[in-house]
């Protein structure tokens, strides 16, 4: 067990449902940039929080103008449009996507840096405006870490990994994510899963706190995900599925992820495959490549879950539970060629921040294999 480590906590957590209507109590006075996306605000999901804050005498300032997989652009015209709107505080109301363009908002807008001057880890060093982030799905867990992902150019995907990004308050109002589609519930979830297991195993910064929660993290994922896609309105499930993303969140943001998510950031780069699902496509391979160097760690996450035949029956209750789900697990399903996957493996080679934190190497050789081993 390690016994010389450093730990974040994260941000301060207020969590029950409704919760979102009382985000007026953790900002100061002045306008708010409320950065959102055009689908959640169509389906009215913020009105309760923007009338609370409106009528707490806060001026709005709306940039609802996200994207998946939001592009560098998207985040200095939404940091130009704070600016413009003299906005003391940051409220980042969404998914991931939301909640990473609102963290780099509030501290571009906050510390005066230029956004292509913090990119990788710890170069973010300013301080950043008052900030307030309010997951809708319970997956990324963006709320919990220092962590911003955009993508640069048409396929590029970089990260900000900086302390300051960490926000001030995570709200976590289980009624948000009682509308999700049973797919969103199902590839968010996975991806919350995904968080817990690579901080769990990770070959760098790997913790005995990080370590508790990302197995408290991953069991009360595995319990409730099928409760959350089945009943989608059932709060006590919605509510373990916000809380364990949060758990593995603050996790990772401590024992940082590895070869799932770089092999996944291509998949959303160039085919624009939503995360949470590219990572449920590249699970069980990645996690069969990591056996030599993870295999007791993996038996001890599948006693955390109730799974029993070692490492092994580790990685297939995860599978089963992944297929329960419904989510096509395939890449040939999503209309990726097999001619495109060494594209994929020379592209996840680019991901060597997240490389270094696998368990067992993987070269591009490895990448191509294990790509057409998912398709």
């Amino acid at each position: 067990m390690a016994t010389d480590f450093s730990f974040n906590y994260g941000p301060r957590v207020i969590a029950g449902a409704g919760i979102a209507a009382r985000l007026a109590e953790h900002l100061p006075a002045g306008p708010v940039l409320f950065v959102t996306d055009a689908a959640l605000l169509g389906m009215g999901l913020p009105r309760t929080a923007l009338a609370a804050l409106r009528k707490a005498g806060h001026d709005m300032v709306i940039f609802d103008r996200v994207e998946a997989d939001p592009s560098a652009a998207t985040v200095l015209v939404c940091a130009e449009a704070g600016r413009a709107g003299g906005v003391t505080s940051v409220v980042g109301f969404g998914g991931g996507s939301p909640m990473d363009v609102a963290k780099l908002a509030a501290y571009l807008i906050g510390s005066g840096d230029a956004l292509d001057d913090i990119y990788g880890v710890g170069q973010a060093r300013g301080a950043r405006l008052p900030l307030v982030l309010v997951p809708t799905t319970a997956g990324t867990g963006s709320e919990a870490t220092p962590i911003s992902i955009v993508t640069v150019g048409d396929t590029e995907k970089k990260g900000v990994v900086s302390d300051p990004l960490i926000a001030d308050i995570a709200a976590l109002d289980p009624g948000l994510t009682v509308g999700l589609p049973r797919h969103v519930t199902a590839a968010t979830g996975i991806d919350a899963m995904v968080h817990a297991i690579e901080a769990y195993t990770s070959a760098r910064l790997k913790n005995p706190l990080s370590d508790a929660l990302a197995r408290e993290a991953l069991r009360l994922l595995a319990a409730n995900l099928l409760k959350a896609c089945d009943a989608p309105e059932d709060l006590e499930a919605r509510g373990a599925m916000l809380l364990g993303s949060h758990l593995a969140g603050v996790a990772f943001a401590n024992a940082p992820v590895g070869g799932v998510h770089a092999l996944a950031y291509p998949l959303g780069g160039h085919f624009h495959v939503p995360h949470g699902h590219s990572n449920a496509l590249m699970l069980r391979q990645v996690l069969r490549h990591n056996l030599p160097g993870a295999a007791p760690l993996y038996a001890e996450l599948g006693g955390a879950i109730g799974a029993g035949g070692g490492a092994e029956g580790f990685i297939d209750a995860l599978e089963a539970l992944m297929l329960a789900t419904g989510l096509p697990l395939e890449l040939k399903a999503l209309g990726i060629s097999h001619n495109q996957l060494p594209l994929l493996a020379a592209e996840a080679m680019k991901q060597q921040r997240l490389l270094i934190n696998n368990p067992v190497p993987i070269t591009e050789g490895d990448a191509l294999g294990l790509y057409q081993q998912a398709w």
